[in-house]
């Protein structure tokens, strides 16, 4: 019998101030989250200076998405 399981998250990636890449990921956000909404905390983050790179400080962001997959399991 399959089993059937979805997951949805945000992915953000930010660049470090040694041009590094720093990806954060925030599981099942809102239905309705708007761009604006995910950008805002972009900025929120990179001003507040929440995380760090491996290579410094996030200084810029370079991509953000809503990421969602569905899994069918039909063995174990």
């Amino acid at each position: 019998m399959a089993t059937y399981s979805s997951r949805k998250y945000i992915r953000m990636i930010f660049q470090d101030s040694g041009g590094g890449s720093f990806t954060l990921r925030v599981p099942d956000p809102k239905d309705d989250v708007t761009d604006q909404e995910i950008l805002n905390a972009m900025d929120t983050i990179i001003a507040q200076n929440i995380f760090q790179g491996r290579s410094g400080d996030l200084v810029a962001k370079v991509d953000a998405r809503v990421v969602e997959t569905n899994i069918s399991d039909y063995y174990d």
